[in-house]
């Protein structure tokens, strides 16, 4: 169970209080939209100003709505929240992420505060958590819980596991072969040559140490690099 170690700083956005949060809400799951939208709705003077149903829909709204903050799924098609994220401080570098996972594996925590979140949490704990998440997010404070915390010194004290190693461009091509996409479409895709993706299966790959695609593959749904 996730814990706020910041309760005291959590915005009271009560109706009549008069602060307005702009939330941009990206999830390829419509019946996950739709609950957090129901829960959003409950505080007055928030707003979700965009949705978006994979990582780069999320990018492009952002851009163009400047949301506070982004709540964004861990694993969405076509780019993960991990590599939505990056891309997306570099736009709006005031943007407060949170990452919303099924999955709480200390690679994907540990990643994911490296990618720049300021937060991350559980979707079985959005009821209870998410509205407090926010409120903090939007103080540009982190939303930090006890996992967190286990990851970050994990990663301080150097215990890295070979996933972590991979660049966002690697993990990016690894994700999209795991969808089924072709060297061509993933090249198109990502804007390179289809010789870079080569080089950067083979490199992943390595990395890994995985002998085949196959292989490739079911190690990246094994250690949720990429969503089944």
């Amino acid at each position: 169970m996730f814990e706020d170690l910041h309760q005291d700083d959590v915005i009271q956005t009560g109706a009549g209080s008069g602060v307005m949060i702009r939330i941009l809400l990206a999830d390829d799951h419509e019946i996950v939209r739709r609950g957090v939208r129901s829960l959003i709705e409950t505080r007055g003077g928030w707003e979700i100003c965009g949705e978006a149903a994979n990582g780069v829909e999320a990018v492009e709204l952002a851009v163009k709505e400047k949301p506070d903050v982004a709540v964004l799924d861990y694993f969405m098609p076509e780019l993960n929240g991990l590599d939505a994220t990056k891309q997306l401080l570099v736009k709006l570098p005031k943007l407060q992420a949170l990452i919303f996972s099924e999955h709480d594996g200390e690679t994907l925590i540990r990643d994911a505060l490296q990618a720049g979140a300021r937060g991350f949490l559980l979707k079985r704990d959005a009821e209870d958590q998410l509205l407090d998440a926010i409120s903090t997010l939007a103080l540009s404070r982190p939303y930090f819980t006890a996992r967190v915390s286990e990851a970050m010194l994990s990663a301080f004290t150097g215990q890295s596991e070979p996933a972590s190693k991979l660049t966002p461009r690697e993990r990016e091509t690894v994700q999209l072969i795991a969808e089924g996409l072709s060297n061509k479409r993933i090249a198109w895709q990502m804007q390179v040559s289809v010789k870079t993706i080569e080089t950067h299966r083979a490199t992943a790959m390595r990395k890994l140490g995985t002998r085949s695609v196959a292989e490739l593959v079911r190690y990246a749904v094994r250690n949720k690099l990429v969503d089944a």
